[in-house]
């Protein structure tokens, strides 16, 4: 393998993302080229609709997934975040590079979120953000929000917006930390599942693919990653309910955090957990400890009247959340 393709989107955050991957891939295999290619997707050629209104977490995978099935790219370059669930046989998640900031921050011209004015207008087109930012401040009124990183910002510069929400990951990719007026904590806004983390996608039957993409990858951000979507699997899927998971390394443990809402009646829980490193490992599909915490977790959201993503009804509750004002 004299050449390696890896295919991505082309925004500028995806091609920061496909440019470090390639340096990293470059520096363990000097001998190998590496080719970036381009690859157009559904989420890139609507900027307007809610991302939930026509495909939601796959619209932007679904296409460069496509042409790793037909063998025009190697190694496919993904935001974990929008990789769905479940994804054909033929593929699977083969590395994860070392995870970002992930927690979510406030853009708003220097202002804090407590010191924005009563009913604040703030852009983001995620629910999950929405529903914690106004159980933080129930005044603010959110807008849903779609584009890339400069065009949502530049909303705030002109004033259109008072503020906006976004992953601190992206911004720092994009050499644009300046931007951040706040950090929220994990018990604030907790993350979505896979937030910060470039994931490295391939055949299964691409063993040198596979392996390439092993070898740049970061164990804790490794274990992070099956962990946060093994969770998403034990309530039932992403993408139908709003829905956040972080797994944080704490000394020689890690603690785990979790969000999930109610797209309907706007209830919601959070619950953290403490677990021990030989709690938890890469291969998670028989990992006791969170299986019993996904016990006690869905109980709870029974008790508050939060339905779980197995009991929605496809994504048509989270489909029409943008319906109503928030």
């Amino acid at each position: 393998m004299g050449t390696i393709k890896i295919g991505t989107r082309g925004s500028a955050l995806a091609l920061a993302q496909a440019n470090l991957t390639r340096e990293l891939i470059q520096k363990a295999n000097p001998e190998l080229s590496v080719e970036i290619c381009i690859i157009k997707t559904s989420g890139d050629k609507d900027h307007v609709r809610s991302l939930v209104s026509f495909g939601g977490q796959g619209v932007f995978v679904k296409e460069i997934e496509e042409a790793l099935m037909e063998k025009k790219i190697d190694i496919a370059v993904h935001s974990l975040k929008d990789v769905p669930d479940s994804m054909d046989d033929r593929l699977e998640l083969s590395g994860f590079l070392k995870r970002e900031i992930p927690n979510d921050v406030l853009v708003s011209g220097g202002k804090k979120f407590a010191d924005l004015k009563p009913g604040a207008t703030i852009g983001t087109g995620s629910p999950r953000r929405v529903l914690q930012l106004k159980a933080i401040r129930p005044d603010v009124h959110c807008v849903n929000l779609r584009g890339n990183l400069p065009s949502r910002i530049e909303k705030v510069k002109t004033g259109e917006l008072d503020a906006i929400l976004l992953g601190a990951a992206g911004l720092n990719r994009l050499n644009l930390p300046s931007e951040i007026s706040e950090v929220f904590t994990v018990d604030q806004v907790t993350p979505a599942i896979g937030q910060g983390i470039i994931a490295l996608q391939s055949l299964k039957e691409n063993a040198p693919a596979k392996e390439i993409a092993q070898a740049i990858s970061h164990r804790e951000t490794v274990i992070a990653a099956r962990v946060e979507r093994h969770w998403m699997n034990l309530l039932g899927g992403g993408c139908r309910v709003p829905m956040g998971a972080i797994l944080s390394p704490e000394g020689n443990a890690f603690l785990f955090t979790a969000f999930l809402a109610d797209p309907q009646n706007g209830h919601s829980l959070r619950m953290t957990k403490r677990f021990l490193a030989e709690e938890l490992s890469e291969e998670v599909q028989a990992c006791a400890a969170l299986d019993a915490f996904a016990k006690t977790f869905s109980e709870a959201c029974h008790a508050q009247n939060i339905m779980l993503p197995s009991e929605a009804p496809g994504t048509e509750a989270i489909a029409s959340f943008w319906n109503r004002e928030h």
